[in-house]
């Protein structure tokens, strides 16, 4: 398939707000996509490259060659063009990578040149999600859209779904090709995320009456553990594989009464008193295999789902039933709960964890399955504070005492039509260490530099504390947020799992006036 063909889809996808005309578009283009193209086209299409790193920065793109007359580049010939690119480090690689992507831009017509602009900065104004994308490999297989998301949270990825529901050839292929993705004990699943609410009472009053489970929300790192025998892997929330890393989980799940399982939980360091240490050491643990870094900061795993037990797949159980198989099997191991109908209980449980160091509660649906993937109203986390995670998406130089730094950050929130949506700017909250480390970072992110204003690709996400929300015509969305201030960077989330700028309205509340 030339690019030519996704350029032009994407173009259209940009041109209109419907999301039924989108997943129209997509399907369309996915039936005539080859086997072997899926996997490309499927991730262009959800506005990412293959490559998570390729060293294109924005002096890469800054002066691009003329674009090509007629279109001539073929989708699995740039797909492999960038994998070149990704390859390259050490002497000389700078101007090798600058080389094959002028390459790459003069083979490539103008509309192709604004596909692979935005694939590399991670910019690409579409409005494709990856749950729409889903929903058009289903139109396209003839298949219905559930088993399709069932079999890519199973998968952990949406492209091998993609790619076997595509290659079957008919709708009853499809599904058998589907059915084939299971839980499998080793391979990560996509975890299940919370919804906000602005406190407890109103997170217990969402339900209805009926009974919940409320967990305590631990300070640290989300982990997958996969056990089978003596063979343990420790996955993150982005499923990256951490195992060598953390042999003292490793060690920990292998004492545990099991055979086989798959559990959900925290890991996160704690100090002699058994308080939690800042994020920041926990998050440092879990990116190093440094033998001091490790000494110092060990990790303990705390539990508060289990997915498979001993040949059976849980994800379907309600989740009081996972949580009576789960206390059997991780004794001294688990997240702290409480069951209850009554806000004022929760309410209890809350101000107890937040006052011995934790980040505040989820709220459960005592009968919910387990949906991996998705962020739905079964459950639904309260912090002590307004807390938003946000991508970066350009930072200013510093002056004075900042001098030589960059500092003052912009925020966005994810607009679930695609893009980010600013939200203000902070330079609160930064520590030296932190200033080094992002100065060092953003360089690394920066697609576009004036002087002044670096513009990044939307990558790194970052918590932020604020008072409250104000109307504002200054940013697109309307809000701006009030005395904001950076807690922590965020390394173990994605960019697609920064809040949206609907979350954000929904914690808005009667709006101060604003500029």
């Amino acid at each position: 398939m030339l690019l030519a063909d996704v350029a032009a889809t994407s173009s259209a996808l940009a041109a209109t707000p419907s999301r039924l005309r989108k997943r129209a578009l997509i399907a369309d283009l996915l039936r005539r996509t080859g086997a072997d193209e899926v996997p490309v086209v499927a991730r262009y299409l959800s506005g990412e490259l293959r490559q998570r790193r390729t060293g294109l920065g924005w002096r890469s793109l800054a002066s691009l060659p003329a674009p090509a007359p007629k279109p001539s580049l073929e989708v699995l010939a740039v797909d492999a063009a960038f994998d070149r690119m990704a390859a390259l480090s050490g002497s000389g690689s700078s101007t090798a990578r600058s080389a094959l992507a002028a390459e790459l831009f003069a083979a490539a017509t103008a509309e192709e040149q604004r596909l692979l602009r935005g694939l590399v900065t991670g910019e690409l104004r579409q409005g494709a999600l990856d749950a729409l994308l889903l929903d058009a490999v289903a139109e396209a297989a003839g298949v219905p859209a559930d088993a399709v998301r069932r079999a890519a949270m199973l998968a952990g990825a949406t492209e091998p779904v993609a790619e076997a529901a595509l290659a079957a050839g008919s709708p009853e292929g499809a599904l058998a090709a589907l059915s084939a993705f299971s839980l499998t004990v080793g391979r990560p699943v996509r975890p299940m995320l919370a919804a906000s609410a602005p406190d407890v009472a109103t997170a217990v009053a969402g339900f209805g009456g009926r009974e919940v489970v409320v967990d305590a929300k631990l300070d640290g790192i989300r982990i997958q553990v996969h056990r089978d025998g003596d063979d343990v892997r420790v996955y993150t929330r982005s499923l990256d594989d951490i195992t060598s890393r953390v042999p003292e989980l490793v060690a920990a799940v292998r004492g545990l009464p099991v055979t086989a399982a798959v559990l959900d939980g925290e890991a996160l360091a704690l100090d002699a008193n058994g308080r939690p240490r800042p994020f920041q050491e926990t998050s440092a643990r879990t990116a190093t295999s440094d033998a001091e870094i490790a000494a110092a900061t060990a990790l303990t795993p705390f539990f508060f789902d289990v997915l498979h037990l001993d040949g059976r797949d849980l994800l379907d159980v309600p989740l009081t039933e996972r949580l009576a198989l789960l206390d059997a099997v991780a004794p001294g191991h688990l997240v702290d709960r409480v069951v209850t109908t009554d806000a004022a209980e929760a309410q209890d449980a809350f101000a107890r964890w937040v006052g011995a160091g934790q980040e505040g509660v989820i709220v459960k649906d005592s009968g919910s399955a387990y949906e991996a993937g998705r962020r739905g109203a079964a459950w639904v986390k309260v912090k002590p504070r307004h807390t938003l995670d946000l991508v970066v998406l350009a930072v200013e130089r510093g002056s004075g005492r900042r001098s030589g730094l960059l500092s003052n950050i912009h925020l966005g929130a994810r607009d679930p039509a695609g893009g980010f949506i600013m939200l203000g700017k902070t330079f609160k909250g930064m520590t030296d260490e932190m200033l080094a480390w992002q100065t060092e970072r953003f360089t690394e992110l920066a697609v576009e530099d004036d002087g002044w204003t670096v513009r990044l690709r939307p990558e790194q996400v970052v918590e932020i504390a604020f008072d409250g929300l104000q109307r504002s015509s200054r940013y697109p969305g309307g809000l701006a947020l009030r005395f904001a201030r950076v807690l922590r960077y965020r390394d173990d989330k994605t960019a697609g799992e920064a809040d949206t700028i609907d979350t954000v309205r929904s914690l808005a509340g009667p709006l101060e006036p604003g500029p």
